[in-house]
């Protein structure tokens, strides 16, 4: 499942991509194969953490389970 981070709260993707330029046609992030292909890798923030992506909007996101 996909999530944006911001300031200690969690967010669904559609609530925030919705208004994104860069979003899928379903107002979703454009995830692909493990990736976020609309913003960068943050390099790993420790161990057993999930990988963390920035859109270029700002948002963090991460895949948890």
């Amino acid at each position: 499942m996909l999530v944006m981070l911001t300031e200690g709260q969690l967010f669904p993707p559609h609530a925030i991509c919705q208004s994104c330029l860069l979003a899928d046609q379903n107002g979703q992030p454009r995830w692909h194969q493990g990736s976020l292909c609309c913003g960068r890798l943050i390099p790993n923030l420790g161990e057993g953490e999930p990988a963390q992506f920035e859109c270029k909007m700002g948002f963090r996101v991460a895949s948890i389970e």
